[in-house]
């Protein structure tokens, strides 16, 4: 028997939406934004991801940083990384802006690089919406109930991830136990190649040791011996979710419509 809990209250609506409702709303304007050229499309996208998030996700300090600092930067260096790459045969050599020998940096390419990296950075925005307002069980629950995924598959991809901050874990305890036993092997490039192949064997080993305790806790359970299981707690799909898409669905014809046709 499943029982429908209300997920836990935070005070940010975008944390009491089904996770499906996040990845379905902002799914069309990321397919459409990889077809755009243009600057105003991403800029007005990026805007909206970082006006929901503001109002509707629950930010710590390191979240901020990579909304205000990390992805600034980083859309700074694609653009003008892009800016560098972009062909000159194809560009309008009319304005130009630095010139370093033979190498003309035209007006032209930097707007190409420009709208290319925030094209990008845009898409990223929006899948934010979802990676930082809903766990990955929660998604993984969702959907098995709705989109009708096997269970065997979505449980099994679940156990896989949780196997990366146990291994972040493992590997903090084993350095530990290096600089308690004085095994640091000193300071440089060398010593640093030394110590982390030092850290494979213990941390391959404790790697097979949680595999096999997984494993033995799948079969305890009889995963995969039936079609279908039960849940501990569903995740539902509610009318502020299906309102929410529909909205962010209209937002997005509004804003390709106008910046289209004005």
């Amino acid at each position: 028997m499943t029982v429908a809990l209300p997920r836990r209250a935070t005070g940010r609506y975008l944390h009491t939406l089904n996770p499906l409702a996040t990845i379905a709303a902002p799914l069309p304007a990321m397919l459409a934004l990889v077809f755009t050229r243009d600057i105003a499309t991403p800029v007005t996208f990026i805007a909206l991801g970082y006006l929901l998030l503001l109002t509707g996700a629950r930010l710590s300090t390191s979240r901020l940083v990579l909304l205000f600092i990390a992805l600034p930067i980083a859309t700074a260096i694609l653009a003008v990384g892009f800016s560098l790459w972009t062909d000159a045969g194809d560009l309008d050599h009319s304005t130009t802006l630095l010139r370093i020998g033979d190498y003309h940096l035209y007006l032209s390419a930097v707007e190409i690089g420009a709208a290319t990296a925030l094209r990008l950075v845009s898409i990223v925005v929006l899948a934010l919406l979802t990676g930082l307002t809903s766990s990955g069980p929660d998604l993984v629950r969702s959907a098995v109930a709705h989109l009708r995924v096997p269970y065997r598959i979505g449980y099994a991809a679940l156990a896989s991830y949780r196997f990366v901050p146990r291994f972040r874990a493992e590997l903090d305890v084993i350095r530990k136990a290096h600089r308690v036993r004085g095994t640091m092997g000193g300071r440089g490039p060398i010593a640093a190649v030394r110590r982390t192949i030092g850290y494979i064997v213990p941390l391959l080993a404790s790697a097979i040791r949680h595999a096999e305790r997984v494993s033995l806790s799948m079969d305890a359970r009889a995963f995969g011996a039936h079609p279908s299981r039960t849940e501990r707690y569903e995740l539902p799909l509610r009318p502020r979710d299906a309102a929410f898409v529909v909205a962010f669905w209209a937002v997005t014809m509004l804003i390709f419509a106008g910046l289209l046709f004005f």
